[in-house]
């Protein structure tokens, strides 16, 4: 029987319908797939340099260690893109000593950073978990050691991270990024004695070769703490790009600092391993004003140089004061590996007892009688490598 057009026509049309459907399917599946998307990296660091101090008692350290400028590390970060401008993200980060293979901390094995979060385009991000703080994060606005060892400001200390941290993190708007953290310390009981909330508060602006901002930290004294003193830690500062460098200065006020066996001012009352604080040191009714003036200068594409001066000062009258500087070199022979040298030195008044210390706590270190109203001088010749 022969066929009608209509009746031709219709397998014609039903192929077509079928292969738009499979096309949208198959869109479909790209589109989900693509919103699904994610990543996850490994990335780390090792610093290995050479230390050679000496103090005003005598006394001397020429040792091999770990962490002058970006302490070894060993870390796994990823995304997942949820799609309409959502992503799930995550990080974990562990401290190494290169020296010997052992970890920064033997109780965690992600001491440095453990978090997950959400980011949304347009809104900024949420993290949980251990993470950075905001005045630790913005080492490289302080100097042009990046506050890492030579730096004035790293001497007197910097709390750099806790646990159970809820963090927001804007994007820029109008040359302006801010940041808050809330981050409850906690412990295996439930008395207020031993629990107490850090919160802080940080603001970002750049615009062009100017960069200045405040970045600090505040934890009130839990109820019948022996110390009922807020520790705090708010830090200013300012850079300006030149083209070949740049200007830094930078101001810090803060009580978190304690003294210990080491030195009249070696310690922390934070402490950066989200311990419980117990407030019973009363350094914390001491106040510190800490100043420091920093410059850079590219010399040429591989060869950077730099200089810093600062001092820290005792409001409290107590006299536990000091004063230093550093100068420095850093040669890239490559965006991954840098070399670089380092002189500095750092004055205690006869009450005050800092000591050097690098993006890592030295492993070799001054203690006592030979940082107790001791100037120390040291040179230090280090390689780095990133991955």
């Amino acid at each position: 029987m022969k066929k009608t057009a209509a009746s031709q026509s219709r397998p014609a049309c039903a192929h077509s319908v079928a292969r738009q459907l499979a096309l949208g399917t198959l869109a479909l599946a790209a589109a989900g797939a693509q919103a699904q998307s994610s990543s996850v990296s490994i990335y780390g660091s090792i610093d290995q340099y050479f230390n050679h101090m000496s103090s005003s008692s005598g006394a001397r350290i020429n040792a091999l260690q770990d962490g002058k400028d970006l302490r070894s590390r060993l870390g796994f970060r990823g995304n997942e893109d949820l799609g309409a401008g959502l992503q799930a993200r995550f990080q974990l980060e562990m401290g190494l000593s290169t020296n010997t293979g052992a970890t920064a901390d033997a109780n965690r094995a992600f001491d440095r950073q453990s978090w997950v979060g959400l980011s949304q385009e347009g809104l900024g991000e949420l993290r949980i978990g251990r993470q950075n703080s905001a005045p630790f994060t913005r080492g490289d606005y302080t100097d042009f050691t990046a506050r890492t060892l030579g730096s004035v400001i790293n001497n007197f200390g910097v709390p750099a991270r806790f646990d159970n941290d809820v963090a927001y993190i804007s994007p820029r708007w109008a040359g302006v990024q801010v940041e808050a953290h809330f981050a409850q310390q906690q412990a295996s009981t439930t008395s207020a004695q031993v629990t107490t909330p850090i919160v802080q508060l940080a603001a970002d602006y750049l615009n062009g070769p100017v960069r200045v901002g405040y970045a600090g930290l505040s934890a009130k004294a839990p109820q019948k703490s022996v110390i009922d003193a807020a520790v705090f830690y708010h830090y200013l500062y300012a850079n300006y790009d030149y083209g070949q460098g740049k200007v830094y200065a930078a101001y810090v006020r803060s009580n978190n600092i304690a003294s210990n066996a080491n030195g009249n001012d070696a310690g922390s009352v934070l402490g950066n391993t989200g311990g419980v604080v117990t407030w019973t040191s009363t350094s914390v009714n001491r106040t510190y004003d800490i100043f420091q003036l920093s410059a850079d200068y590219r010399v040429t594409e591989a060869l950077r140089v730099g200089a810093l001066w600062g001092r820290i000062n005792d409001q409290s009258g107590a006299g536990h004061n000091a004063s230093g500087g550093a100068i420095g070199a850093y040669y890239s022979l490559s965006k991954r590996t840098t070399l670089s040298a380092l002189y500095e030195t750092l004055r205690n008044s006869n009450a005050a007892g800092f000591r050097p210390a690098g993006s890592a706590a030295l492993g070799t270190n001054f203690a006592g009688t030979d940082v107790n109203g001791r100037s120390i001088n040291g040179l230090q010749l280090g390689v780095l490598h990133r991955f």
